[in-house]
């Protein structure tokens, strides 16, 4: 008589769902971002709402007055001096960080672009405040600019409190990062496809426009948005080199929460439409730069 072995027990299963570790796993990053991003873009939010709220004041949400004050002609000209501000800038930034860059990655010695970058890098290590102290002691009227082109006997500039100042400040500020993400971008750069469009009769231009560009544009992209997101929510330079003439959104809104009108529901407002324009401009450069890497 035969006897059936007895089937082995069933295999206990004591790990813990996937999505359960996952969410493990990000509950750290996700509460420090709810309690420092999430909560307070809410709280901004709802103060927006609230037409003509100082502090003090009871938060009773009643409509959308603020955000109608935005197309007010006054406001939207300061809007438009900040993206104008902003545009310049990341131009100013790509044209003057790319030839850098270039240079750096491809035609300096691998030896010394290390230290290259680490010298192009330092001015980030001193205070925006200090730089911008720094760009008023040579651009005053008796600064040092102007005391070189008097030496040289050349007519003086008055730059200071000025948006050339504003576009200087701004664009010396936020040059590194441009050229950073740039040089990470052109190291990457498949030197093939250069010397197969010089073997089919291409110029140097023509190279550089139909291989260089297309293979680093994902890096102008990133890059550009940086400096363009940064730019626009720039403080410091503004408020320091183009004085009272070039009033921007983000002096703006510090007026609203700190300065003598103290109108948290119209600063909110502004604040609001900020971070929606940020947050359109990186979903676009997720979904179109992306694509643009995926396809080289």
């Amino acid at each position: 008589m035969s006897t059936k072995a007895p089937s082995a027990p069933a295999q206990v299963q004591t790990s813990s769902p996937q999505w359960l570790q996952a969410l493990l796993l990000l509950a750290p990053a996700g509460i420090w971002l709810a309690l420092l991003l999430v909560i307070p873009t809410l709280l901004i939010f709802q103060l927006s709402l609230v037409p003509d709220i100082k502090p003090g004041d009871i938060v009773n949400p009643s409509g959308l007055d603020n955000y109608l004050r935005i197309f007010q002609p006054d406001v939207l000209k300061v809007i438009g001096r900040s993206l104008l501000f902003a545009i310049g800038t990341t131009l100013l930034c790509l044209l003057m960080g790319f030839p850098v860059a270039y240079w750096i990655a491809l035609l300096s010695p691998k030896r010394w672009r290390n230290l290259l970058l680490l010298a192009f890098v330092l001015p980030l290590w001193t205070s925006s405040l200090l730089r911008s102290y720094a760009w008023i002691s040579i651009l005053r009227p008796t600064g040092v600019l102007n005391t070189l082109l008097t030496s040289l006997h050349l007519p003086t500039l008055d730059l200071l409190n000025r948006s050339p100042a504003v576009l200087i400040g701004m664009t010396y500020s936020l040059l590194p990062y441009m050229v950073l993400i740039l040089y990470a971008s052109l190291e990457k750069l498949d030197r093939r496809f250069l010397e197969a469009a010089a073997d089919l009769g291409a110029t140097p231009p023509q190279a550089f426009w139909k291989v260089t560009v297309p293979q680093t544009l994902p890096g102008i992209a990133a890059g550009s948005l940086l400096v363009f997101i940064t730019g626009l929510g720039d403080f410091i330079n503004p408020e320091l080199l183009g004085g009272t003439s070039s009033m921007t959104a983000a002096r703006l809104i510090y007026n609203q929460f700190l300065g003598a009108t103290q109108n948290w529901g119209f600063g909110s407002a502004l604040s609001m439409v900020l971070i929606l324009a940020v947050s359109l401009a990186i979903a676009l450069l997720i979904k179109y730069g992306d694509k643009n890497a995926s396809s080289l």
